[in-house]
């Protein structure tokens, strides 16, 4: 059929299979009430129902502290804010010096290169006038002179003397962890247009002077002290303070703005970012430079100024939640999936046997419905000596009377529509049927073939002829050309199924032949004798297979059964194109 528009106007649906078991069902439920329990939990733990929206910060910082330091070849200095936190360190940080390094009275001239950064030099050769590098505190003059007693280095045109490198041990201004420091923080949701800061409504100004923020007793107040910062980043304020360091604050805003669960406080939190092991790293902590410029008797001059110190970073996260109505639905609608972790497990449980195996093969045949391939066919054979059906797969090596089944099947017959047809069977052939006193009728128009019978009481038994093909068990097979076509009616050595009376009724008889072919279409014109052979291979198939036959297989007729139908409504002209895999049944 040519493709249309129309076939897109079409609904596909599954198929469901009901299994009436108590175990199944009972645990069926339970899996699904485990798993809409985790689904409610997990909804209700990560608020699942809510909108989010990202937070839009920022931050102010004010230090406040004083302290007075002994400094080397200065003498006793007050450091003030200006002093110890004036230098701004970037967006949403603060720097506080905890140690420095002085050298004064640096003048412009020439005086010896310091070491480790200075060559050292014997004569002026070794020392290359305008040479200078990363490292150099100025240009080599290209003169070799004394640096101590003991050593020459080149000399250099720079800052004199040369800056101190030593540190200072303990740190300089370790009263300054007493130090404290207001952090304002205002937030912003834009998305659900609700602005917010640290300092909370309710704080009065006499409260937020005399507040200092405790994670026990006093959480939400703004106001720090830099040694509980410190602290609380799980580092000692000393150690850090003579080489410096980086300590983050962390502010965290988890906010439900629903009415009745309505709660947008701060929460703080702190730890360490640099790499606090000095022997681990290169260049440990944190320090810059600035020097302080005056001039005397004409001459300009510095005090150089090596400032070690920790550096605050503020750094702000959060989001907002508010109940939405499309985030719950989206919500429930990603967690159905959940639900077929219980058909998974259930399909596992049954297809591996640990269910049942009767329970495997039965559900499998009813869930599944393969669909024939051409290149893999299967056939279904019906022995009249056995009480099942074989399922075997097309072979091109072995006969089909010879081939393994791949499975076995019980046969489903289909009683209402049998009833029907020996219902309207004429009375003389009922009789005939049902009055045997003794042994079954044999039917008179059998091939000669099958003649020559026991006379015995016993029943009687068709013995197999010397003209049959090796593989008949009947005696009544004809040879056939092609593998799939060589099938008996038995298994084993015995009587031909041709010869029950009920054959020659059921399957032969002109009268329940046309009352079948009249009981599908009332109205047809039986004209050809292949109508009458057709439809004693239909009933057959419907009297030895049932209505319905597994794996899609093809119901294949036994050969002396597919001769006596032809000898009783022959081809005109002795023409049969036999057995075709497409077909279900010969002509």
């Amino acid at each position: 059929m040519p493709c249309s528009l129309l076939n897109i106007c079409e609904y596909d649906t599954q198929k469901l299979v009901k299994i009436k078991s108590v175990k199944l069902g009972s645990l069926k439920w339970t899996l699904n009430g485990v798993i809409l329990m985790f689904i409610c939990f997990m909804m209700l733990w990560n608020k699942e129902y809510q909108e989010y929206d990202s937070v839009v910060s920022s931050v102010t910082t004010k230090v406040k502290g004083v302290a007075k330091a002994n400094i080397p070849d200065i003498g006793e200095v007050v450091w003030d804010m200006v002093d110890h936190s004036g230098q701004s360190q970037g967006k949403n940080s603060f720097f506080v010096a905890t140690n420095v390094i002085v050298t004064k009275n640096q003048k412009q001239g020439n005086c010896p290169e310091a070491l480790p950064n200075g060559k050292q030099c014997r004569t002026d050769k070794d020392c290359e006038k305008g040479f200078s590098d990363q490292f150099s505190h100025g240009v080599q003059t290209g003169a070799c002179v004394k640096f101590d007693v003991l050593k020459k280095t080149c000399e250099v045109s720079a800052w004199c003397p040369i800056e101190n490198k030593k540190k200072p041990r303990p740190a300089l201004l370790l009263s300054a962890e007493n130090f404290t420091v207001m952090i304002k923080n205002n937030i912003r949701f834009p998305a659900f247009n609700y602005i917010r800061r640290n300092i909370l409504p309710e704080m009065k100004d006499t409260e937020l002077k005399g507040c200092l923020y405790n994670p026990y007793t006093n959480p939400y107040c703004p106001i720090f002290r830099l040694g509980d910062i410190v602290n609380e980043a799980k580092e000692n304020f000393a150690s850090v303070a003579v080489e410096g360091g980086v300590i983050g604050i962390q502010i965290n805003w988890d906010c439900d703005l629903n009415r009745i669960f309505h709660s947008c406080l701060p929460k703080y939190s702190f730890r360490r970012l640099d790499e606090k092991e000095s022997n681990r790293t290169l260049y440990p902590g944190l320090n810059f430079r600035l020097a302080r410029y005056s001039t005397v008797n004409g001459v300009e001059q510095r005090t150089l100024f090596k400032m070690y110190g920790i550096r605050f970073d503020v750094m702000v996260f959060g989001k907002a939640g508010k109940f939405s109505i499309i985030q719950l639905i989206i919500y429930i609608g990603s967690t159905l999936s959940y639900y077929a972790l219980t058909t998974i497990f259930l399909d596992w449980l049954i297809g591996t046997s640990c269910y049942s195996k009767e329970a495997k093969q039965n559900y499998s045949e009813r869930k599944f419905e393969p669909v024939r391939d051409i290149q893999k066919c299967f056939l279904c054979v019906s022995f009249v000596d056995k009480n099942n059906l074989r399922v075997v797969k097309k072979s091109r090596k072995k006969r089909l009377q010879e081939t393994k089944p791949l499975s076995f099947h019980e046969r489903n017959n289909d009683m209402a529509s049998m009833k029907t047809l020996i219902s309207v069977l004429h009375c003389g052939q009922i009789t005939s049927l049902n009055g045997q006193s003794g042994g079954l009728k044999i039917d008179e128009n059998l091939p000669s073939r099958q003649s020559n019978v026991q006379s015995t009481d016993t029943p009687l038994l068709e013995m197999p002829q010397s003209g049959s093909p090796v593989w008949c068990q009947c005696g009544c097979c004809q040879p056939a050309a092609t593998l799939h076509e060589q099938l008996c009616c038995r298994s084993s050595k015995g009587r031909c199924i041709t010869s029950s009376p009920l054959f020659s009724t059921l399957v032969l008889s002109r009268s329940v032949l046309e009352t079948a072919l009249f009981y599908v279409d009332p109205l047809a014109e039986l004209r050809e004798g292949a109508q009458l052979r057709h439809g004693a291979y239909a009933q057959l198939i419907r009297w030895r297979f049932g209505d319905s036959t597994p794996r899609e297989a093809i119901p294949v007729i036994p050969s002396c059964c597919v001769w006596r139908i032809r000898a009783e409504y022959p081809s005109p002209d002795g023409n049969y194109s036999g057995l075709k895999l497409h077909h279900v049944t010969p002509s």
